[in-house]
């Protein structure tokens, strides 16, 4: 299992599938299962059975999980879609580094 180059609270980019060209932030993050749930992407309807907090139920419209590797970070410096390199700076701290533009994300 690689590590996941994005993290919660990350703007990205669908680089494939079905909401390809899609930008959001990521929601949430599933390591374990190399997944991110982006907002306003990968929109599924899933049936709700009726309870005290929704008592109609109902199908409802929810945000289902995407392989991490169908997304691309977008760069907050330079606002583009780009890959993720890594550095430590001088007492040992590991950065995110974007790819394109060379300066920090974190």
């Amino acid at each position: 299992m690689s590590s996941m180059n994005v993290k919660k609270g990350d703007r990205v980019k669908v680089i494939a599938g079905k909401d390809k060209g899609k930008e959001g932030e990521i929601i949430r993050s599933l390591p374990k299962k190399n997944r991110v749930v982006v907002e306003k992407v990968n929109i599924v309807k899933k049936a709700q059975r009726p309870t005290q907090a929704n008592p109609s139920g109902g199908i409802m419209s929810v945000e289902a999980p995407i392989n991490v590797s169908n997304v691309q970070l977008i760069c907050p410096q330079c606002k583009a879609a780009t890959r993720v390199a890594h550095r430590f700076d001088e007492a040992g701290k590991k950065h995110r580094v974007c790819k394109k533009c060379g300066k920090d994300i974190d």
